[in-house]
């Protein structure tokens, strides 16, 4: 039986009813009896001592002792020497009907998703020593609620990390700090939608919860091309009226590829002809392997480009910190609005912050672009050896690739014989939002993939292909 140490002293609500409706200890025990057959005192749960209960409810310690007495009897409770008085009764059915967590599909083993970093390489030292030093010395008026757009040390700090490592143009006037790129998005989205844009484009393929994010807060998301130059910036002006594009121009996702520097200069020209704004995803841009790192687009004219960047590729999705760094015009509502959004808790955002001041995150960054640079060459290496003249693109940079499948292969079944596998694994075509493409293959993400595990994923990959028919212009040995 599973045993719950919670205290109910303080958050069992007991409807004792009125005095003329019995004795006090009938209706405490008919009270108890109650929670537990309702479910709000799950089976396991201790009770509070019976001289605890008879304060918290008023009455005397006998009433409560009595109560519990008969419930024991009666097979509700249970009672050991020298343990807490526990809740003994559960109803089967009612467990089985909804009470009990949905069960969750087995996670896979071997994740070739993209979209995580290594989880197993987060600095647990590193972060606990940051947020122990702000909770011993952040003065004690920093524990009230956080200033609009973030803590002013973290935008300071941010300001001067994205101007050496990216190239951004800003101040800390124009940070906001949410809790993810997805955030930050939404939030533009609402700035945009309240200054009268009505639409945005999206690369396509995209990112595909970016595009839900900009339906959901009202706009209409436009897919453009993309190609091996990124965004096809020409397609633009086929979309009349369009004032807002989200584009990803150090590494486009799924794609891999970099937006050409002439089609940098003729977006941003583009965003000035139809006074609109660029929304750039700078999801993982600190980790390039074969070529120079590329700047962020941001730079280039700040009055035109609004940056979003996160922690979720380089530490963890489940710290929740991220932030925008917008022109005047869009920071301005940002901030206004921050007064009902969700920021990061302020102890996070200060441990973040001494990451940055001290370095650590530097060196962490340093380590995890070796890391991931060795498992890229593992993988390639491996699909090669499985895959004998299956081509891959987009390995430059970041955390995945794409492995290219002929076109009679089922890329969605390869999927699916993957997962009985559990192998995970993603469909290129599940990044589309349109039926008008040609482009055909697997997304692998190698960011949270067991180095040890790199060639038996690939192992189990070339099987799940074998299993949905032999493909044409590739031979497996």
């Amino acid at each position: 039986m599973r045993e719950s140490q919670t205290n109910l002293a303080g958050d069992l609500l007991l409807q004792l009813g009125q005095p003329g409706d019995g004795p006090l200890h009938e209706r405490v025990k008919r009270a108890l009896r109650t929670a537990i057959r309702d479910g709000r005192i799950e089976v396991g749960t201790a009770l509070p001592p019976s001289r605890q209960l008879a304060t918290d409810l008023g009455c005397s310690r006998w009433a409560v002792t009595e109560a519990y007495s008969q419930l024991i009897a009666e097979g509700y409770l249970e009672a050991q020497t020298g343990s807490a008085t526990r809740v003994r009764w559960t109803n089967d059915a009612d467990a089985d009907s909804g009470r009990r967590a949905p069960r969750r599909d087995p996670e896979a083993r071997f994740d070739l998703g993209p979209g995580l970093p290594d989880l197993r390489a987060f600095p647990r030292r590193r972060w606990a020593e940051a947020v122990r030093a702000q909770v011993t010395t952040t003065a004690f008026a920093e524990f009230g609620y956080p200033p609009a757009g973030g803590h002013p040390r973290l935008r300071r700090l941010l300001v001067a990390y994205l101007g050496r490592s990216r190239g951004v143009l800003a101040t800390p006037d124009d940070v906001t700090v949410c809790t993810s790129v997805t955030d930050g998005v939404r939030r533009v989205c609402q700035a945009l939608r309240a200054d009268g844009i009505t639409a945005v484009g999206c690369e396509e393929p995209g990112w595909t919860r970016l595009r839900e994010v900009i339906r959901a807060a009202g706009l209409d998301p436009v897919p453009v091309r993309t190609d091996g130059g990124g965004l096809r910036v020409d397609d633009l002006a086929g979309h009349t009226g369009l004032r807002a594009v989200l584009t990803s121009p150090a590494h486009q996702f799924p794609l891999g590829s970099v937006l050409a520097p002439e089609r940098r200069a003729a977006l941003l020209q583009w965003a000035r002809q139809v006074d609109g704004v660029v929304l750039e995803d700078d999801y993982d841009a600190e980790f390039r392997y074969d070529r120079r790192p590329v700047a962020a687009l941001q730079g280039m004219d700040p009055s035109r480009v609004v940056l979003l960047k996160s922690l979720s590729k380089i530490l963890s999705p489940a710290l929740g910190i991220g932030w925008i760094v917008a022109p005047p015009r869009w920071t301005q509502y940002l901030h206004r609005s921050d007064q009902t959004a969700t920021q990061p808790p302020t102890l996070d955002q200060l441990a973040f912050a001494g990451l940055l001041e001290s370095g650590a995150y530097d060196r962490h960054l340093r380590a995890c672009r070796k890391r991931y640079r060795d498992r890229r060459d593992a993988l390639v290496q491996a699909l090669a050896r499985e895959l004998p003249g299956a081509p891959v693109s987009g390995i430059a940079a970041g955390l995945h690739l794409i492995l290219r499948m002929p076109a009679d292969v089922d890329t969605a079944a390869v999927v699916r014989a993957a997962g009985a596998r559990s192998l995970r694994i993603a469909d290129l075509t599940a990044y589309h939002a349109t039926e008008d493409h040609a482009d055909h293959g697997l997304v692998l993400g190698y960011g949270n993939l067991a180095d040890g595990a790199v060639n038996e994923a690939v192992h189990r990959l070339r099987a799940a292909i074998e299993e949905c028919g032999q493909p044409a212009g590739f031979s497996l040995p």
